[in-house]
C-alpha cells in the first residue's frame, strides 16, 4: 500500500464536510442542531437509539456518540459504516469529491485494477443471468420460484437469474462481448479444461443469486440446482480476488440499512430463507455464504447490532449449527455484544414457516428468541441423567469448561451466577450465595507463526543484519525516572503503550499478535482505537503508512502523545530491531496478563470476604496469582535471546514498573 501525501488528505477533508458524509446515514435533529456553528446532532448510526446523542463537529472534523462512545473523523466514519479499509474509504470519498487518487505503487495498482475489471465482468454476468430467467429454457425455474411464493418485485430486488442447461452457453455469450476466458476464470465464472474435458461454465442449469458486498459490488454468485440429482444442491463462487466467503454475508448492505431503522437483524441459513424473510417484511436478514458462520462474520454482525438473532431450523442439524455458532461466539461476547437464538418449529426453516403460517408466526419465533446460555445449558443437560455423584461432577466439569472460555471477567461472573441458579434448580438444592462456577478464563495460547524481520521498516537509524537491541547506558535510570503521568498512568497502561508502540513501529509483527489485538482489553479509549486500527490495517504496510492511517483514525495529538512517552522511546520496540521488538511485546503481554490476573483474583477475594465467603481456597487462589505474576517477571526463555538480552529486558521492565506515580512520562 502506498503512502498518501498529506496535502491530498487535507484537500479531501476540505472538499467534503463531515456532516455531508454522515448525513447520508442519519436523520439530523434540527431542533438540537446549530448549522451556523457546524454543530450537528442525530441518533447514532452505530447503535439503536431514539435520542440524538450522536454529535458531529464540522469545524474540527470529528464525531462522537455520547451513548456508545463511537468517535473518529470522516475516514473512520466511512470505514465503520461501509466496512472497508482505510484506502478504500479514501477512494470512496475521493470519488465523491471528484478528486483523482495519487499515482500508486505498480503492484498495488495492478491488484486494485484487477478487482475493478473482475467486478465489471461479474456485472455483465448479472445482466446475462437475469435475461436468461425470461427465456423458454427457464420455465421450470420460474415455476419453482412461483411455487416458493416469490413476487416479481422480489425477483428484481434480489436480481435473481438463471444459468441454462448448457456447458458453455455463458462462455460463448461473454466471448461475443470480448471478455477473455482468463477474466471469466478469475471471477469464478468459468472452469478451465481438465481431464480431457473442455472449458465450461461454472454454473449450469441453476437458479442464480448474485452476491453483493457492502459497497454494492457483485463479488460472486450462488446457484441452486434444478436437477434433483446434482452433486451439490447449492454451488457458490470459489475464492477469488473479489470473493472471500468467510468475510461477507448475503444481503448485508440492505440488511444493515433496515437494522438501522429498528428491524431485528436475523441470520438465516441460506439465500431462499433471506429472500423469504425480506419479502415478508423482515428486511434485516442475512446468511453466510455456503459455510458455517465465521468469527469475521460475527464481528460484521456486531457492527450492525449488539444482539443479532440466529434463526435455527427446527431439526437436529439446525440445532448443531446453532451450537457451533455459540461455541465460536463464546470467547468474543462481552457486555452489549452477544447473540440470541430463534428456534423454529421442528422440520421448518424460515421460508417454510412464512409460507405455511405467515409472517406473524415468524414474528412470534423471533420475539421468543432464547439467550446463548439457554442453548448451551440445553446441550449440557437435555436427555442426560445426573443420578450419581460422578455424573454430577462430570456436568460441573463441562460447565466450568464453558465458562472458562468467556474472556470478559464481568460477563463470566454473571454467566457463573446464572449457571449456579440453573444447577440448583436441576438438582433441587438451595442456591448458595457464592457462585460455584466463577472460574478464571483459560490462559491464552501463544501464536505459532514464523516471522522474518524486514529492515526496511526501520527509519530512525541504519540496520545491520544480526544486530540485537541493547539498552542505552541510562536506560535503567531513565525508565525509573519515567513515572506515571500526573498520577493518571498506571503500570498496566505503561505496558499497553509499549505493546501498541511496538506494533506501530513494526507493522510486520501485527499478524503475529492478531489474537492479542482481537481479544485484548485496553485501559484507555485511545488504546482501543489504536488496537482496532492496527487490526484493520492491510498486511504489508510500512511504518510511515501505518502512521498515516492512525493519524486519520485517532488524530495526530493522540498518536504523538503515545510515541513521545519516555518509556516508549527508550524501549526495545523503538531502539531495537524487529526481533527485539517481538520479544519486548511478548514480555510486556505476559507481564500485563499476570498483573491483571492477580488484580482480578484480589478484587474477587475482597468481594468474597465482604460476603462472608472467605475460605482457604481464597487464600490459595491469591497465592497462586502471586506466583504467576512472579514467574512472569522473570527473564523469558527464548531461543533467539541471549542471556544478556534477557537480563536487559528484565531490568527494563523492573525499572519501568517500579516507577512511583506522579512523574511525567512524556518527553517533548
Amino acid at each position: 500500500m502506498m503512502r498518501l501525501p498529506d496535502s491530498f488528505l487535507d484537500d479531501l477533508r476540505n472538499r467534503l464536510s463531515l456532516s455531508a458524509v454522515v448525513g447520508r446515514k442519519v436523520t439530523w435533529d434540527m431542533k438540537k442542531t446549530n448549522q451556523a456553528k457546524g454543530d450537528w446532532w442525530a441518533p447514532c448510526p452505530f447503535h439503536q437509539e431514539k435520542s440524538a446523542s450522536f454529535h458531529v463537529d464540522d469545524q474540527k472534523g470529528f464525531y462522537y456518540c455520547f451513548g456508545c462512545q463511537a468517535k473518529g473523523n470522516v475516514f473512520g466514519f466511512v470505514q465503520e459504516t461501509e466496512n472497508v479499509g482505510f484506502m478504500e474509504a479514501v477512494e470512496i470519498l475521493a470519488g465523491e469529491a471528484g478528486m483523482p487518487m495519487p499515482a500508486r505503487d505498480p503492484k498495488a495498482a495492478e491488484k486494485s485494477d484487477l478487482r475493478t475489471r473482475l467486478a465489471e465482468v461479474t456485472e455483465e454476468a448479472v445482466k446475462w443471468f437475469r435475461l436468461q430467467l425470461a427465456t423458454g429454457a427457464a420455465s421450470d425455474a420460474r415455476a419453482y420460484l412461483d411455487l416458493r411464493g416469490l413476487t416479481r418485485e422480489t425477483l428484481n430486488r434480489f436480481e435473481i437469474g438463471f444459468a441454462p442447461d448448457a456447458s458453455d452457453a455463458f462462455l460463448r455469450a461473454m466471448a461475443d462481448k470480448g471478455i477473455p476466458f482468463d477474466m471469466l476464470e478469475g471471477a469464478g465464472l468459468a472452469v478451465p479444461a481438465e481431464d480431457g474435458r473442455a472449458a465450461r461454465d461454472r454454473f449450469i442449469h441453476r437458479i442464480i443469486f448474485p452476491i453483493r458486498d457492502v459497497r454494492g459490488r457483485c463479488i460472486g454468485f450462488g446457484g441452486r440446482a434444478m436437477n434433483p440429482n446434482a452433486k451439490a444442491k447449492y454451488l457458490n463462487s470459489p475464492e477469488t480476488p473479489l470473493f472471500d466467503k468467510g468475510s461477507n454475508l448475503y444481503n448485508l448492505r440492505d440488511a444493515r440499512a433496515a437494522a438501522g431503522k429498528g428491524q431485528p437483524l436475523v441470520v438465516a441459513e441460506g439465500y431462499m430463507d433471506v429472500i423469504a424473510l425480506a419479502q415478508a417484511g423482515f428486511e434485516a436478514a442475512v446468511a453466510p455464504l455456503g459455510t458455517a458462520v465465521t468469527e469475521r462474520q460475527l464481528q460484521m454482525l456486531w457492527r450492525v447490532t449488539p444482539e443479532p438473532l440466529i434463526a435455527l431450523d427446527g431439526d437436529a442439524a439446525g440445532q448443531r449449527a446453532g451450537l457451533r455458532v455459540a461455541d465460536l461466539a463464546l470467547p468474543l461476547i462481552e457486555a452489549g455484544q452477544s447473540l440470541r437464538f430463534a428456534v423454529l418449529p421442528e422440520g421448518k426453516d424460515p421460508d417454510d414457516l412464512i409460507r405455511d403460517a405467515g409472517p406473524r408466526a415468524m414474528r412470534a419465533v423471533l420475539d421468543d428468541a432464547k439467550s446463548m446460555l439457554s442453548l448451551l445449558w440445553k446441550r449440557e443437560t437435555e436427555g442426560k441423567s445426573f443420578d450419581s455423584p460422578e455424573r454430577r461432577a462430570m456436568l460441573d466439569r463441562d460447565l466450568r469448561a464453558v465458562l472458562r472460555r468467556i474472556k470478559d471477567a464481568s460477563l463470566r461472573r454473571h454467566y457463573a451466577e446464572e449457571v449456579a441458579r440453573l444447577r440448583a434448580e436441576l438438582f433441587g438444592i438451595p442456591l448458595t450465595r457464592a457462585p460455584v462456577f466463577d472460574v478464571p478464563p483459560a490462559p491464552p495460547t501463544e501464536p505459532d507463526r514464523v516471522f522474518v524481520p524486514n529492515p526496511a521498516y526501520r527509519r530512525d537509524r541504519p540496520w545491520t543484519p544480526g544486530q540485537k537491541w541493547k539498552p542505552p547506558a541510562q536506560a535503567t535510570t531513565t525508565a525509573r525516572a519515567s513515572a506515571l503521568a500526573s498520577g493518571s498512568t498506571t503500570p498496566d497502561l505503561l505496558l499497553e503503550q509499549v505493546i501498541l508502540a511496538g506494533l506501530i513501529r513494526h507493522p510486520e509483527l501485527i499478524a503475529e499478535f492478531t489474537d492479542l489485538l482481537e481479544g485484548g482489553t485496553w485501559g484507555q479509549d485511545e488504546h482501543v482505537w489504536i488496537g482496532q486500527a492496527l487490526l484493520a490495517a492491510d498486511a504489508g504496510l510500512e511504518m510511515g503508512e501505518m502512521l498515516d492511517i492512525l493519524e486519520a483514525r485517532i488524530g495526530t495529538e493522540a498518536l504523538e502523545t503515545l510515541l513521545a512517552q519516555r518509556h516508549v522511546r527508550i524501549s526495545p520496540v523503538t531502539r531495537g530491531d524487529g526481533d527485539a521488538a517481538r520479544l519486548c511485546i511478548r514480555d510486556a503481554t505476559t507481564r500485563l496478563e499476570a498483573r491483571r490476573a492477580k488484580a482480578r483474583e484480589t478484587r474477587e477475594a475482597e468481594e468474597d470476604f465482604e460476603d462472608g465467603a472467605a475460605d482457604e481456597a481464597m487464600t490459595w487462589r491469591l497465592a497462586e496469582a502471586g506466583k504467576r505474576q512472579t514467574a512472569a517477571m522473570r527473564p523469558r526463555e527464548d531461543d533467539t535471546a541471549t542471556g544478556e538480552e534477557e537480563t536487559s529486558f528484565a531490568d527494563y521492565y523492573d525499572s519501568l514498573l517500579a516507577t512511583p506515580a506522579g512523574k511525567s512520562t512524556t518527553e517533548k
